[in-house]
């Protein structure tokens, strides 16, 4: 255990010595002279502009602002900035995450650019939470809500500023980034730029980000030691700044983001903190003075086609199952069609994955080498000579993406990249990005499968490309019959799997996590489960059924996002220990599915399975957890008005008020009666 902590005598608070301190009291000053000169108003700036305005203009002088100046067009700076950085980068006070430690710096060079051209620059922080740090802890119950609450407030902070002329958005992770693309989205009659927060880099020695946050399994099981444990958790952000160094949810936000043209070109996975990171915030403030200067907005850049572009770069990543929640709610902010779960099975029979990066396989290279190796304009370069991708959708940068593309092979910036990465890593570009017909050849398939069954009549999910290949039959089926283990608590699987249970977690054993969707804990991720089962020698022979959702970083044969989830009534919410479950997913055909087929006893006909699970009441202990906050029950109410988890968990302001005014209109008529 670490030595507690023993506070200084003369740190410990005083009463007397807060009220004494005559000498601090005496030196308060109560007027002062303001800033000097005057604002440069007009006759019909003074009868025509609104209270509001003229004072923010009184306020901008008194914040320092030269008067002189005052009259630029302004453009508001919103990003997520967590923690608080002394002048040379030390911590003062630390952030939630490295994603959000730098992009302050990424906000200072865009405002210096806005100012430079005779703009007025105004910034704004949101700051997000990490869902790597609220692994496995109470803090995950607000994880998911966090991103309709944040968009929320962003566009409140849009609109506070009335006189703006569009907003560049800085943010790099999990929610952060999710959340500023509802937010402009919500915004489209306004120019915006999203400015990505890059990624750290990987240690020269050690565990990436996503393998590290599974020493407590390892060494639990006696998979590591202690001191080993202590130095790969120490060593395993190469850099201080950036998102983490896999295709996990914020990787993946950044590159949908640019595939949706809300980034200027090759802005996804920059390294935080180098000149070419700062590079792309100073482009990106030219690109949105561009877009106001010729009069456009998101509305003429974010359309149905830019979404199917998203999607497209999304399965040839092999990205994060996370944004099947979040591209679904960036649609709908913008007022446009929410791809459905077919529309995505489309996608993906269309699209073999053919991008090689962590946590995918084979070799699993970092982000940084994607971003090297060409990043979203070598892979929507890669889906044109396929034919698949809409060319003609416009972005950001005021170029369509055929524009783009046309000119991107042979620029000078791609062969440089290219070559750096040649030359420090030793990686053949053409190793990460994948030409799609020699990914073919290397037996790369498609990502995502959405298997149905008695257990899931909804549907699920799986990455199953993430499923061990050795369990994997040479007909590219995955099956998997086993015991059903039910838990009604993260807590308690974790604990089974790492061995601290009466009855620990077996190789056969399929994991039945319930009760976890959002009516139930805010739709938790399972990280910690999914991670330890990756790690330790028998996971692979289990598998995991959930009504949660899973980190970016999961592998694993894990399903989730089960419908209808346990609390919502859904069958999985009535399997009980010993019942035999069935997962089956054909990963060339990209068909699967999920059912009990027996009890402990018997094996059941799939007519007798639907019976027995429709008699059944719900498992005794399922409930809302007792420590989910009101916050996130709300969320919850009105995200499942809304369509729930396959609407990508929004707000759908029209039902929800019908919604209330049915209810209250009844409970009226109750009262009557």
């Amino acid at each position: 255990m670490p030595p507690a902590f023993n506070y200084p005598d003369d740190s410990l608070f005083s009463l007397d010595q807060h009220l004494g301190g005559g000498d601090v009291a005496a030196s308060v000053i109560t007027s002062a002279s303001g800033p000097s000169g005057q604002l440069p108003l007009t006759d019909e700036i003074l009868r025509s502009w609104s209270s509001g305005d003229l004072f923010g203009l009184t306020q901008n002088a008194g914040m320092g602002w030269d008067p002189a100046r005052m009259m630029g067009p302004q453009y508001l700076c919103l990003s997520t900035q967590g923690g608080v950085r002394d002048h040379d980068g030390t911590p003062i006070a630390l952030g939630y995450h490295t994603g959000h430690w730098e992009v302050g710096l990424l906000v200072q060079a865009a405002a210096e650019q806005f100012s430079e051209a005779g703009g007025v620059p105004f910034a704004a922080f949101c700051s997000d939470p990490c869902d790597g740090r609220s692994q496995g802890t109470n803090g995950m119950f607000d994880s998911l809500p966090y991103r309709n609450d944040a968009a929320i407030v962003m566009r409140r902070l849009i609109r506070s500023l009335p006189r703006r002329r569009g907003v560049l958005g800085v943010a790099t992770c999990d929610k952060g980034l999710p959340a500023m693309m509802l937010a402009v989205c919500g915004t489209k009659h306004l120019p915006s730029v999203i400015v990505p927060g890059g990624v750290t880099l990987p240690p020269t020695v050690g565990e990436d980000a996503g393998k590290v946050q599974t020493i407590g399994a390892r060494y639990s099981q006696g998979e590591i030691s202690l001191e080993q444990a202590g130095l790969e958790g120490c060593r395993a952000c190469g850099s201080p700044g950036g998102g983490c160094q896999f295709l996990g949810t914020a990787a993946t936000s950044q590159v949908v983001a640019e595939a949706m043209g809300l980034t200027v070109p090759h802005a996804a996975l920059a390294p935080s903190g180098q000149p070419i990171w700062l590079d792309i915030a100073r482009q990106s403030a030219r690109s949105l003075m561009a877009l106001d200067a010729r009069g456009l907005t998101l509305a003429d850049i974010v359309t149905d086609d830019s979404i199917y572009n998203a999607m497209l770069v999304h399965a040839a990543c092999g990205g994060s199952t996370n944004l099947l929640l979040h591209i679904p709610a960036v649609a709908q902010a913008a007022g446009l069609k929410s791809p459905t779960v077919e529309d995505w099975h489309q996608v993906n029979k269309l699209v073999a994955r053919f991008v090689d990066v962590l946590p995918n396989g084979p070799v699993g290279h970092p982000t940084v080498r994607l971003f090297l190796a060409g990043g979203v304009p070598e892979i929507m370069w890669h889906l044109r000579e396929l034919g698949l991708l809409r060319g003609d959708a416009m972005t950001v940068a005021g170029a369509s993406w055929n524009e783009i593309l046309d000119a991107w092979p042979q620029s000078a910036r791609r062969d440089a990249l290219r070559q750096r990465l040649i030359e420090s890593d030793r990686v053949d570009p053409d190793d990460v990005i994948i030409p799609p017909a020699t990914a073919k050849k290397r037996g790369l398939t498609s990502t995502v499968c959405f298997p149905q069954g008695n257990l899931c009549p909804e549907g699920s999910v799986i990455k199953s490309t993430s499923i061990d290949p050795s369990v994997v039959g040479e007909d590219g089926v995955y099956r998997k019959a086993g015991p059903a283990r039910v838990f009604v608590s993260e807590r308690d699987a974790i604990a089974a799997i790492k061995g601290n249970h009466p009855h620990p977690v077996q190789a056969g054993d399929v994991v039945v996590l319930i009760g976890r969707g959002p009516l139930g804990s805010g739709m938790e991720e399972t990280y910690q489960i999914t991670s330890a089962l990756k790690f330790l020698p028998w996971g692979k022979h289990v598998a995991l059924v959930t009504d949660a959702r899973f980190s970016g970083v999961s592998t694993g044969a894990c399903i989730g996002h089960v419908g209808p989830e346990a609390l919502a009534g859904g069958p999985i919410g009535r399997v009980q220990d010993g019942d035999q479950v069935e997962v089956v997913v054909d990963r060339i055909g990209l068909h699967g599915s999920v059912n009990l087929v027996g009890t402990a006893d018997k094996s059941l006909t799939p007519a007798e399975a639907e019976a027995l699970l429709a008699s059944r009441s719900p498992h005794p202990q399922l409930a809302v957890d007792a420590k989910m906050p009101d916050d996130s029950r709300l969320w919850a109410a009105l995200q499942q008005v809304g369509g729930g988890t396959w609407s990508g968990c929004v707000y759908d302001v029209e039902k929800i008020i019908a919604t209330l005014d049915a209810g209250t209109k009844a409970l009226q008529e109750k009262a009557s009666d």
